[in-house]
């Protein structure tokens, strides 16, 4: 399944720099050594499945360059290298954009500079790609993607973030080819018909942000009742500590690029 079954992944390692990251609200500052902990369990986890994971270096002139996700969309066929919607993070791109190259035979951009799209507003499907508008996305960042991966006969559908929540999968995660892990004011909306959803539980919205990855469902620890509900479903979940990039609005799916180039 190309939606979650991936050989490679690609992080960074968080910079010093990432205690003046972008925040929502400032819920104090992230402790880089324990970040520096959990990132190194998080890439453990990842390896656990069988993947090669791509460690790159902390680019201390960009706070929030740990969360790659935001700079491509990486598909089978080919990348997409984003337009970040925050000014400050426009650098990241680029400065992803090679390392993409050295795996993929086709690397395309975002090139419009009315054009703004971050990966974590993109869930993919099986049978779509689903492109969230928000704060950081908007319509025409996402037609232009649109264009660009219909090169692959890609399909792209527009839905909306919740008003308030930063990317679209902060409240939402794929768990296998029919089936959407999801809060209830984004499941509201009606954007997964079609799928089976399952809720998180109530209080426990920020665990909405996992990752199948192969065999596994990469989770944020704290979360136990969704945990349990995963678990009770037949997933093999892992949990990772994810407490100082959740300071930064960060989550499981922001910390990696995961992708099997054909």
């Amino acid at each position: 399944m190309r939606s979650f079954t991936f050989t490679h992944a690609i992080t960074r390692k968080p910079s010093a720099s990432i205690v003046a990251g972008l925040r929502a609200v400032d819920t104090g500052t992230p402790s880089l050594a324990l970040m520096t902990q959990h990132h190194a369990d998080y890439i453990a986890a990842l390896k656990a499945t069988g993947a090669t994971v791509v460690e790159l270096e902390a680019l201390e002139d960009f706070p929030d360059s740990v969360f790659v996700e935001d700079t491509a969309l990486c598909l089978p066929e080919g990348a997409v290298v984003m337009r970040p919607g925050a000014p400050s993070r426009l650098g990241e791109a680029a400065r992803m954009a090679p390392h993409l190259q050295a795996l993929y035979k086709h690397v395309l951009h975002i090139e419009n500079p009315e054009s703004f799209i971050e990966g974590g507003d993109i869930l993919t499907t099986e049978t779509e790609i689903l492109v969230g508008r928000s704060a950081r996305t908007n319509a025409t960042g996402i037609a232009e993607l649109a264009a660009r991966v219909a090169l692959w006969d890609y399909k792209v559908r527009e839905v909306f973030t919740p008003p308030g929540v930063l990317h679209f999968k902060t409240d939402c995660s794929l768990l296998d080819a029919e089936t959407i892990l999801s809060t209830t004011r984004l499941a509201a909306s009606g954007c997964f018909e079609g799928y089976r959803v399952i809720p998180v539980a109530e209080g426990e919205e920020p665990c909405a942000n996992t990752i199948r990855f192969n065999d596994a469902v990469i989770m944020p620890q704290g979360f136990p009742r969704t945990r349990d509900t995963l678990l009770a479903q037949g997933y093999k979940v892992v949990e990772i500590g994810n407490t100082e990039c959740a300071k930064l609005d960060g989550g499981m799916s922001c910390l990696s690029l995961r992708f099997s180039p054909s």
